[in-house]
């Protein structure tokens, strides 16, 4: 749940909840955004997992949500649940890259018109997000460095966006740029930071709200240097 972008108190509470049914109490659990620490039961020794790579799948959490509420009913059993938590890990359910990225383009498009531009600058919206997406989703595969794929995927759309207005392809730059990098705003970040907060969970809510700004200010600072430069 919390690799695919689930929020820490949900972790930890369907957590607790799990043991609860399985009565290992009393338990206790302590989530970060990089890390879980839980213990059940008062002989068993706390256990410490630390979490490196985190995306976005809220399929997973919910189906884990679903089971977790099932085993608390008692509607499944402990073998069963564990075969389906274990299918809900290594089944990967996500949309091919090919859709993530025309859904990124399409939206690209649909954001740039929304921000009240033509109806010319709606193809060159979906170019530059197309091609924004797909390289975000490329760099960030290849190169381990944070925030270093939202910069680079920032400044080819801004690159791209100022071609195409240069041949006349589109007329406002600034709504296609805008709509373009619509996609790589970390909207699910800035959520889970806000609702942690509100929980009292404030070291994760803290440290996912700098995370979302940090994203943000790799995407401007992309932005900004190309308008540097020309």
């Amino acid at each position: 749940m919390l690799q695919s972008g689930a929020e820490t108190y949900r972790v930890e509470d369907t957590m607790i909840r799990i043991a609860d049914a399985l009565n290992l109490t009393p338990s206790q659990s302590y989530v970060t955004p990089t890390g879980i620490i839980f213990q059940c039961g008062e002989k068993q020794q706390a256990k410490l997992i630390r979490v490196q790579d985190r995306t976005t799948d809220l399929q997973k959490v919910s189906r884990v949500n679903d089971i977790s509420r099932k085993l608390c009913s008692h509607a499944l059993s402990v073998d069963d649940a564990y075969k389906l938590l274990t299918e809900v890990d290594t089944v990967n359910r996500a949309y091919p890259v090919w859709v993530q990225i025309a859904a990124a383009a399409l939206s690209s498009g649909c954001f740039t018109y929304m921000f009240k531009a033509g109806l010319s600058d709606f193809i060159p919206g979906v170019l530059c997000g197309g091609l924004g997406f797909s390289a975000f989703i490329l760099l960030h595969r290849w190169v381990k460095v944070r925030f270093f794929a939202e910069f680079v995927a920032s400044l080819l759309i801004g690159l791209l966006a100022f071609l195409l207005v240069s041949i006349g392809v589109g007329s406002q730059l600034d709504k296609i740029i805008i709509g373009s990098v619509m996609p790589l705003v970390p909207g699910l970040l800035i959520t889970n930071a806000v609702r942690d907060l509100m929980a009292g969970h404030l070291v994760s809510g803290l440290s996912r709200g700098a995370e979302a700004f940090l994203t943000a200010f790799a995407i401007g600072a992309g932005v900004a240097v190309l308008f540097t430069i020309f």
